[in-house]
Parts: C-alpha cells; sequence; structure tokens
C-alpha cells in the first residue's frame, strides 16, 4: 500500500469516528430519518456542485442505476439504522458496532469474490474489534430490547457498507470515485425525501444543531467519501 493511501485510510478513520459524535446530538433534534436524509442531501448537492465546477463527468446517463444502488446501500440505509440506533445507544458503542464492517466484508469477499479467509486476517479483524472497543472505553449498558433492537440495527448497517464495498470491487471498475462519491449520496437523498417529508421534525433546531450537521455531511461524508472510494 502506497504511503499516500495510508494516509487517506487514517484520515477516513478519523473522520468516521468523529461521525457517531455528530449523529448522536442530531438524532434526538431531528429524527433519525431527517438526520439521515439532510447528511445525505446536503453532501450530495455540495458534491455534485463541486464535480460541475471541476468538470468531473460522471457519465450519470450510464451509470445511474450503479449510483443509486451504491446510494442505497452505502449511505441511505446505514445513516437511517445508525440514526435510529443513536437514539439508545452511545456514540462509543455505535464507533464499538460499526467495527463488524471489515469482519463482515472478509466474509463477504471469501463467499462473492473468493478471497482467501485466512487466521491472521481473521486475528487481524479480532484485534482490531477489541482495540476500538477498548479507545472509545464504552460503560455498561443495560441489556434491555431497546438495546438489543439498536445493536441489531447497527450491525446491520455495518453489514450494508460491506455488501457495497465488496459490490464495488466487483463492479465500480469503470466508476470514477468522486462521480460515485457525489452521485451516490445525491441518489440516497431523492430515495429519502419523500419519507422525511411524511415525519416529524422532533426540534428544536438551534445553531448547534444546524452546524453539527453540517459538519457531518460536508466532512463525514462529502469528503469521507471522495477519500473511501478513492480507496476502493
Amino acid at each position: 500500500m502506497r504511503a499516500s493511501d495510508v494516509g487517506r485510510l487514517l484520515a477516513l478513520a478519523v473522520i468516521w469516528s468523529a461521525s457517531f459524535a455528530f449523529i448522536r446530538v442530531l438524532a434526538p433534534p431531528l429524527g433519525p430519518v431527517w438526520t439521515a436524509t439532510l447528511r445525505v442531501l446536503v453532501a450530495g448537492i455540495a458534491l455534485v456542485g463541486w464535480l460541475a465546477a471541476t468538470g468531473v463527468d460522471g457519465d450519470l446517463r450510464r451509470h445511474w442505476r450503479a449510483y443509486l444502488l451504491v446510494g442505497l446501500v452505502n449511505s441511505a440505509a446505514p445513516f437511517l439504522l445508525f440514526s435510529w440506533a443513536a437514539l439508545t445507544l452511545p456514540a462509543s458503542y455505535l464507533v464499538i458496532l460499526n467495527a463488524a464492517s471489515p469482519m463482515f466484508a472478509a466474509i463477504v469477499a471469501a463467499a462473492w469474490l473468493g478471497e482467501r479467509l485466512s487466521g491472521a486476517k481473521l486475528a487481524g479483524l479480532a484485534v482490531g474489534a477489541a482495540g476500538v472497543a477498548l479507545v472509545s472505553r464504552a460503560g455498561p449498558i443495560e441489556p434491555t430490547a431497546a438495546v438489543a433492537g439498536a445493536i441489531a440495527a447497527s450491525l446491520a448497517a455495518a453489514l450494508c457498507y460491506a455488501l457495497a464495498g465488496v459490490w464495488l470491487k466487483r463492479h465500480g471498475a469503470e466508476l470514477k470515485p468522486k462521480a460515485i462519491a457525489g452521485w451516490s449520496q445525491l441518489g440516497a437523498g431523492a430515495v429519502l425525501l419523500p419519507v422525511a417529508a411524511a415525519t416529524p421534525l422532533p426540534g428544536p433546531v438551534t445553531a448547534s444543531v444546524v452546524a453539527n450537521l453540517l459538519a457531518l455531511a460536508l466532512v463525514c461524508s462529502g469528503v469521507a467519501y471522495l477519500l473511501y472510494y478513492r480507496l476502493i
């Protein structure tokens, strides 16, 4: 792996870890649906505008189905699931559960791409998950039905990330990383917006909520997905 890719990977880890703190702040006043919807819409509009300004052609007419699929599986579904889980679980637990994504990806890649699931790879995944748990210092939580549901939602979100990543590895060779980042977010927003329009906004929407939303959308989705799809 090139040094530049290692740098992108480390930056992505920091950004996405911070995203769960923003989600935890936003989910109560905005609700899960609006949190996920505004995240992808703001990120998608900003990225697509940047693509147009810099002359990046994503060949939307040819690839719109791929962008929409990636947007649904890698953004709309997991963002909605994690936002719902954030109403119950602390951000530290969301980070820990998201660490299941590499494990799911290794399993899916072994079944779909024929990649060997070696003992060393499994051991590395286990150590990585344990490290995330240690660093986040998550405290004890009461094992209620709501907690169990939130954990299941978080694991389902992690599985969505794994499925999307492996699909892109297999079918995304013709897609430009910057175009995927922009159009997949906008596609996810287009799908979620009708659902959000029918969903009450809990409120209140303060200046702090807006600031957290912009950070989540522009940095944790916009910048992060530019890094992520470049790595894939």
